[in-house]
């Protein structure tokens, strides 16, 4: 009797309804209902969530990602079954929507956030999964290494089949200081002999000379060369010439009635040269930094109706190089190292100008390498020797007296050059903590320059002035302590003191 009576007044309804519906000619849409917060779950775990409200029916869109187990009227369980997103709604008795929310059902997040917070407890990485294999990593890091280094703990984590994508910033901008070494050894020997035998007549109506050295009569002056012996008319004179390129022995006689004069060149030269260069530059990854320790000198250029232009030429210690910080950790750069100095050899006169040469050691090369590590870049070892002969044709070619025609130069040179670099990752520093080549320079003192001679008054370890902070002053005392207060005309002075006060800065060099 009661089924009968539930379907006719069912029946009923359904009939009325459309009545009532008719003289309304807008149609009036229901509200939509989005979830208000959002639940994120890992697999095989649930959370208890306490409703707001008393509820009637729960809603699972997918009860394979997530499922629900009501425990009272007001709380029920949410479990994660699967990898994906889904939503749940709880309604009252009257049909109202009393609490809603979107579920993330991912792979152990709360276990990923546990494994980098022990490994890596400076950094702040949050994990997030999108979908049910995507593992995305977000948060602040310290260097590159930290943040490949999570990557991987995650992917050895979770396995192959995740995707783990990193979105890691670093905590400060990636700096890269580069230490060049170039270290040049350079050893030259220059030897030279020469023999130039001469005849004279000493009516001066005859003369006669040989061999390939230099003359004889060397003029002699104060300051020039030494000359020991006796004139022409004499049995002997010697003569020592020192010059540029070497001492010149002479010697003068008779023989067979003839002023019979000769002269041996002598010439050694040793040199030495030794060249140690390390500069140090600092640029931040992807920008070009360039620094010259040296100079510019000029080059005088022909140009039209006569006229003469200057342009100029770095030389010294320069360096450029790009460095690129790498997902790694490690340092790609393309460095450019030169050393190049002012040399009188192969120097060239133009318009009454004398332009010198340059000597140049260059490098430039692209190499990858982690912080701290060294790489030599070049290096060259040259050993050269030169054997020059000058000589009369056939003259020369006879034994023994062949050497009075035949004049010998030989040279020898040894250069040991070496490159080496070495990046470094570096983070700012306070001020005062840098230590300068001048922290221990102090002039000396009017006493200690006159009669000491002493050009600096230095000390060993000392340190230079630096910048501190302003003593606080403590506070003024107040009227109630005994002190008169202020009248008319102090109170616009104190406070103007007071201004001035506070508009200086909060650190001091004294």
């Amino acid at each position: 009797m009661k089924r009968r009576l539930t379907s006719k007044l069912l029946l009923a309804s359904l009939a009325i309804a459309p009545l009532a519906a008719a003289p309304t000619s807008v149609a009036t849409a229901q509200s939509v209902v989005r979830p208000t917060s959002e639940v994120v779950l890992s697999i095989g775990r649930g959370e208890l969530v306490n409703v707001p409200g008393t509820m009637a029916d729960v809603f699972v869109a997918n009860e394979e990602i997530a499922d629900v187990q009501i425990k009272s009227q007001r709380q029920l369980f949410v479990m994660g079954k699967s990898g994906g997103e889904t939503t749940i709604y709880a309604s009252n008795a009257a049909g109202d929507i009393i609490w809603s929310a979107n579920i993330r059902v991912g792979s152990n997040i709360g276990s990923i956030d546990q494994l980098l917070a022990m490994a890596m407890p400076q950094a702040k990485i949050s994990v997030a999964t999108m979908g049910s294999n995507v593992i995305l990593l977000t948060g602040t890091v310290a260097a590159p290494e930290d943040a490949a280094e999570a990557q991987r703990l995650v992917e050895a984590y979770v396995g192959t089949d995740a995707n783990v994508i990193s979105r890691l910033r670093m905590a400060t901008p990636l700096q890269v200081n580069l230490q060049v070494r170039i270290a040049e050894v350079s050893r030259s020997v220059v030897r030279a002999l020469g023999v130039n035998l001469t005849s004279v007549d000493a009516t001066g109506g005859f003369k006669f000379g040989i061999g390939q050295g230099r003359s004889p009569f060397t003029q002699v002056s104060p300051g020039g060369p030494v000359a020991v012996g006796s004139d022409l008319e004499g049995d002997l004179y010697n003569i020592v010439n020192q010059g540029s390129s070497g001492s010149t022995l002479g010697a003068f006689g008779k023989f067979l009635g003839l002023d019979i004069g000769a002269a041996l060149d002598l010439a050694e030269t040793q040199g030495l040269v030794t060249t140690l260069s390390q500069p140090n530059l600092t640029a931040l990854s992807g920008e070009t930094a360039e620094f010259l320790a040296g100079g510019e000198f000029p080059i005088p250029l022909a140009q039209g109706l006569g006229t003469t232009t200057i342009e100029y030429k770095n030389y010294g210690v320069s360096l450029a190089y790009t460095p690129t910080v790498l997902a790694n950790g490690r340092i790609s750069m393309r460095v450019r190292p030169e050393v190049s100095e002012l040399s009188s050899q192969a120097a060239i006169t133009l318009n009454g100008f004398e332009v010198p040469a340059l000597t140049t050691r260059r490098a430039e090369t692209t190499i990858e390498l982690g912080s701290g590590q060294s790489f030599m870049i070049a290096g060259l070892l040259s050993n050269s020797a030169t054997n020059t002969i000058d000589k009369a044709p056939g003259l020369g070619d006879i034994p023994i007296l062949g050497n009075l025609f035949r004049s010998t130069t030989y040279r020898k040179g040894e250069t040991e050059l070496v490159i080496v670099v070495t990046p470094y990752l570096v983070k700012p520093v306070d001020g005062n903590d840098i230590k300068l080549p001048t922290d221990g320079f102090r002039k000396p003192s009017e006493f200690q320059r006159l009669l000491g001679f002493q050009q600096s008054d230095g000390v060993t370890g000392a340190e230079r002035p630096k910048p501190r902070a302003v003593e606080s002053t403590p506070a003024a005392p107040s009227v109630s302590q005994g002190l008169p207060a202020d009248d008319g005309e102090q109170q616009p002075r104190r406070e103007s003191e007071a201004r001035r006060a506070s508009a200086q800065p909060g650190f001091s060099f004294e």
